[in-house]
């Protein structure tokens, strides 16, 4: 916004020229309206609710996971699976709750591990339709802005016995070209591309907690399991 903003009144354009109902209705309604057509409610519901996350994604440091898993393992160990009940019901993130509670119900590793995958699985599956919405809304945008520059230059030819009009017409007209094109480069397909990665690491980060309770249903060395965990670090 601040390039967008200060181009235009480097270029002496000013901000004033950015600003247009007509094209802000035809283009950001438009848009929307497109993406509505498109989309689910529940997803585009999702995506809207999502969106804060490329300020603050929800999920934890790989470190803190790993380290996490550990402690927790040498729980198992001395004070047996029941142990970590404890940490199931103050565990803030419901996939992690859900994994420990399983692990202190004395589920089989193969039925975990059936279960969580699936859940985890579909989970991505839902989030990454969410992050495709602004990818959509990035498509439309574009177009929109050309069918609003069109229909602007199309109210400019109506006047063309008035050459006082001509000027601010075809400058109103590009306005909603600006706004597809800005909307579309500068905000939708930004967001959807950072929001995918986002999902990508945040599925990473619950396969570490779903290898590490598996292993700890398992049994398995503190250290082994430490060791395994931070193959996915890298």
């Amino acid at each position: 916004m601040i390039a967008l903003v200060g181009g235009s009144i480097l270029k002496g354009a000013g901000v004033a020229s950015l600003l247009n109902g007509a094209a802000f209705v035809i283009v950001v309604v438009g848009t929307l309206a497109a993406s509505l057509i498109q989309t689910p409610k529940p997803t585009f519901m999702r995506a809207w609710k999502i969106f804060p996350w490329i300020f603050k994604p929800p999920m934890e440091d790989p470190e803190n996971v790993v380290t996490k898993m550990v402690e927790w393992s040498e729980i198992a160990r001395k004070e047996g699976l029941l142990g970590l009940e404890p940490a199931s019901e103050s565990e803030p993130d419901p996939f992690t709750q859900k994994a420990l509670q399983m692990l202190v119900d004395g589920t089989e590793p193969d039925k975990m591990r059936e279960a969580l995958e699936v859940e985890l699985d579909a989970r991505e599956q839902a989030y990454l339709q969410s992050a495709k919405v602004f990818e959509g809304l990035g498509i439309y945008a574009p177009t929109l802005g050309i069918i609003g520059a069109v229909l602007g230059l199309i109210a400019v030819m109506k006047n063309l016995a008035d050459p006082s009009k001509l000027g601010t017409g075809i400058a109103a007209a590009f306005t909603a070209t600006i706004y597809g094109i800005g909307l579309a480069n500068l905000f939708f397909l930004p967001t959807a591309n950072k929001l995918k990665d986002i999902i990508k690491a945040r599925s990473q980060s619950q396969e570490m907690i779903l290898e590490g309770v598996i292993a700890i249903a398992s049994g398995e060395n503190p250290r082994n399991l430490e060791t395994r965990l931070r193959g996915f670090i890298g």
